[in-house]
């Protein structure tokens, strides 16, 4: 049986012809934004002719390029008020698609920057007819800084985050006070933050960092680490992990109300 056309990678482009015309900019935010240390490693992977043809039929109806020039209305970009969990880093999107089906009464604002993923996850979210994603291209912290209002988000997770292994690296790592910090402003009161890692050492930290910090408090009555809850999928890479023998460590951390903030309005 011949190889499906949705596997063949898709042809050179002409020089100076943008790679998805109708698709995620290659750089949205530019240089408008100072530089900084990043969390990330964008990756020079192909992409599929049937990833293309998502990225150019539904990124202007399912994308959002994160320029940081204008702050989201979550409602309007959803078509509706539910809840809204924010997705950082989300590889190939089968566990996103999982999510949002089934739980479709949360939205799903899922952020990366791995063009064949994005591309995978639209055609995933329309084969499936899942309503309740939106895939965001570019730097989170810019997302979450200047496009996103305050108390805008009921949930943030973060699956398998790159661990940044060498010593001199660990600065990249996401799960930082600071960043912290900034999602802080970004969550609702009792909002709850799922991280996820197969690096041990790195969960070592993320536990540290999240029970110093006074925005969060850890759900478990011991202070350590969550069972996988149900909600998060058993992905196809970290079922390799633990056929390996790799220890796989959930967070979950609940936003809480700090003492100098104002409840908010009915509370």
């Amino acid at each position: 049986m011949s190889e499906s056309l949705s596997n063949h990678p898709t042809p050179p482009r002409a020089k100076g012809e943008p790679r998805f015309p109708d698709g995620p900019k290659a750089d949205p935010a530019g240089s408008h934004f100072e530089r900084r240390i990043r969390s990330f490693q964008p990756r020079r992977s192909r992409v599929t002719t049937g990833q293309a043809e998502a990225l150019q039929r539904l990124w202007p109806k399912w994308g959002l390029d994160i320029d940081g020039r204008t702050v989201i209305d979550l409602a309007q970009l959803f078509g509706n008020t539910n809840p809204v969990a924010l997705e950082i880093g989300f590889g190939m999107g089968e566990a996103t698609a999982q999510m949002a089906a089934a739980d479709p009464g949360t939205n799903i604002l899922a952020v990366d920057v791995h063009t064949p993923g994005q591309g995978n996850l639209l055609n995933l979210a329309d084969h499936n007819g899942l309503t309740n994603i939106r895939v965001g291209n570019g730097d989170a912290i810019i997302l979450l800084r200047e496009m996103l209002a305050p108390d805008s988000l009921d949930a943030l997770r973060v699956y398998f985050p790159d661990p940044w292994p060498k010593k001199r690296h660990h600065k990249r790592r996401l799960i930082q006070p600071e960043f912290l910090t900034l999602a802080a402003t970004r969550l609702k009161p009792g909002a709850i933050v799922h991280c996820a890692t197969d690096w041990e050492p790195y969960a070592e930290q993320m536990l540290e960092v999240l029970t110093a910090h006074p925005a969060f408090e850890n759900t478990q009555p011991d202070g350590g680490f969550a069972p996988r809850p149900a909600h998060r999928p058993l992905t196809r890479f970290e079922g390799q992990g633990l056929d390996k023998g790799h220890v796989v460590n959930d967070l979950l951390f609940r936003r809480v109300q700090l003492a100098d903030q104002q409840p908010p309005t009915g509370a």
